[in-house]
């Protein structure tokens, strides 16, 4: 059963509300949405390397941070509410130097005031790079 609030999110409607924004300058797109999980890919290059020429743990958080906060939006009524996050931690597991890594995210919880979701990042070989968790807070739209 779909955990989504009204139609199944597309990724081409996911990824067009990125422009001009930390997630387009990262280059972030969201690839494929389930009836339970998001997943996206993040470029490993200039843009995401740190100076030692390895992707920046900072750039996995902001891709676990984007792929969480859009999962969470897509659980409600956007008209009533809005998603922010609170607190976020990663694991930084493995290097990676080069290549496209994926991010898979799932919700641990969705409920009325806050939602935790988890998040795994792979390299293109499968290997796990980074596990992330965010929570979220629900909060009612003020007019």
């Amino acid at each position: 059963m779909a955990i989504w609030f009204g139609a199944h999110p597309a990724p081409e409607a996911l990824n067009a509300v990125r422009t001009k924004t930390l997630v387009a300058h990262l280059g972030i797109q969201f690839i494929e949405v389930g009836d339970d999980y998001l997943r996206a890919t993040m470029p490993v290059d200039a843009r995401t390397h740190q100076p030692y020429g390895v992707l920046h743990g900072g750039a996995s958080v902001a891709l676990a941070e984007t792929m969480g906060s859009t999962g969470a939006m897509c659980c409600v009524d956007q008209a009533r509410f809005q998603c922010f996050g609170q607190e976020i931690n990663a694991n930084h597991l493995r290097s990676v130097a080069s290549g496209l890594v994926t991010g898979t995210a799932r919700p641990f919880h969705v409920g009325a005031r806050s939602q935790v979701w988890g998040i795994e990042i792979r390299d293109e070989r499968g290997h796990l790079t980074c596990v992330a968790r965010i929570t979220i807070a629900t909060v009612e739209r003020r007019v």
